[in-house]
């Protein structure tokens, strides 16, 4: 039940409707933590799975509840303790293998649920969450069955003003027609276009061999390579927008996790777009204290940029090796923090050789902003390497397309992703342009609703025909 399925669906469907059934928020609290309870215990039936995962959730309210009855006066390191729990229970390859527990047990949404305790723990030291929060409220929060597997990463001040409030809105029609479409469309994202995009890129992969003429080499890499970004959008996507529309049902507004992060026109862009709300706790709780504690022990006007670009590398850095325990995920991260490093390095440079005026039109120049996104879009790509294989398989694959083979990929990804995102960015100008009683008919609910209805029929055939399972949930394994 932890990906986009029709269990998942009428799980949430009948705890909204219970959920909804009376209005004290004791009855919410009651409701939603049996089904996060009821929702959890599908993946292990067996109590001492959990225990480790119940450890973590316990030692959290513990240090939560010492900061705010003022306990603890040092937060880092509650923090620095909170964060080695963390990576021990993980199990990453730079702790001695022996300190291990021996015994299986369950990680699932376990990083996420660190970033939720994180956060509690430094806002409540900061004097910024809305009150104390009670023990129900906690695991309600860290437990939160529809943002529990992949997110997006809620504060707790978002989770309270719609879960614990006395008063809430009405559940209208209008909420109602917003949530069906939400979750046809994430079904059709993940039951046929990244089932799609998958089967193709595997194919692909199997069919890849240095027999291959030049030609169909070049073909086969930059399928394989390009290929995967579009599938985990989709996969991904598809599933926060199936948990979107399933908390619409109960009143909770979930913030957006994806504002269309192919049409950003530089990799820091991208970044704002593409998993939004880790990015956005990274730049809150790591990014921002990091640069503002270098910049009061630095106080140069002259270096301040580059604090900002040390900044960078060092967030992008720790992104990335959230996502895995061993040495792939390292150097997914330095890839990573290479790719906004060099991208802030070099809006400085040319904000510096240019002027700001004339920076900012070159900035906007339709031109420019075409060879930015396919840039952008083969860098992701690049990156997303270590994000699907390992040390082992991208031998083989470099392995298979050889040296001048592996530069040609790069650079057909780079000339077609350029051609065909400037294609759909002026097409989907153009739609928005055509407008009826003053506004845009492509964002009008009505063609939202053919558009569901569409993904709806097609989704329903795809499954009835193929009989195929969609692919599991990349982010479900964090």
């Amino acid at each position: 039940m932890g990906t986009a399925s029709f269990e998942l669906l009428g799980f949430g469907i009948a705890v909204a409707l219970c959920y909804n059934l009376f209005k004290p928020v004791g009855w919410r609290q009651a409701i939603l933590l049996v089904a996060n309870l009821i929702f959890l215990a599908r993946f292990s039936m067996y109590p001492r799975a959990w225990l480790p995962f119940a450890g973590f959730l316990l030692l959290g309210f513990v240090l939560l509840w010492l900061i705010q009855n003022d306990r603890i006066k040092f937060l880092m390191p509650v923090v620095l303790f909170t964060i080695l729990i963390f990576i021990w229970l993980k199990k990453y390859t730079f702790l001695p293998q022996a300190t291990f527990l021996r015994f299986p047990y369950m990680t699932i949404g376990l990083s996420y649920i660190f970033f939720r305790v994180l956060h509690l723990l430094i806002d409540a030291r900061k004097g910024d969450l809305p009150g104390n929060v009670s023990f129900i409220s906690y695991l309600n929060y860290t437990l939160n069955f529809v943002t529990l597997v992949t997110g997006p990463i809620q504060l707790y001040y978002g989770f309270a003003e719609t879960h614990l409030a006395p008063e809430r809105p009405p559940l209208t029609i209008f909420d109602v027609g917003f949530a069906a479409r939400r979750i046809a469309i994430g079904f059709f994202k993940v039951e046929v276009l990244s089932m799609v995009f998958s089967g193709l890129q595997h194919h692909e992969i199997a069919t890849l061999s240095a027999a291959q003429p030049f030609a169909q080499r070049v073909a086969a890499g930059a399928l394989i390579a390009a290929i995967y970004p579009i599938f985990l959008y989709c996969n991904f996507s598809g599933y926060i927008d199936l948990v979107i529309g399933l908390a619409a049902l109960m009143r909770f507004r979930l913030p957006e996790n994806f504002n269309r992060p192919f049409s950003s026109d530089n990799f820091l862009n991208f970044w704002n777009r593409w998993h939004i709300t880790l990015s956005s706790w990274f730049k809150t709780y790591f990014y921002n204290p990091l640069v503002m504690a270098l910049m009061r022990r630095y106080p140069s006007k002259s270096i301040e940029p580059f604090l900002g670009v040390f900044g960078f590398f060092a967030t992008f850095f720790l992104l990335g090796i959230w996502h895995g325990q061993n040495s792939v995920f390292v150097f997914y991260g330095v890839v990573l923090a290479l790719g906004v490093t060099l991208n802030k390095l070099w809006q400085i440079k040319l904000t510096k050789a240019l002027g700001r005026k004339r920076y900012n039109a070159l900035s906007n120049h339709p031109v420019y902003n075409g060879f930015s996104r396919g840039l952008t879009y083969t860098y992701s790509s690049l990156c997303l390497l270590w994000f699907w294989s390992n040390w082992d398989q991208i031998g083989v694959f470099v392995r298979a397309l050889g040296g001048s083979a592996l530069v040609a990929v790069w650079l057909l990804i780079f000339v077609v992703a350029t051609v065909l995102l400037a294609i759909w960015e002026t097409g989907r100008a153009w739609l928005l342009s055509i407008t009826w009683k003053g506004d845009s008919v492509l964002t009008t609910r009505y063609v939202s609703t053919v558009f569901a209805t569409a993904a709806i029929v097609i989704t329903a055939a795809v499954i009835l025909l193929l009989n195929a399972p969609a692919p599991q949930i990349v982010y479900k394994t964090f």
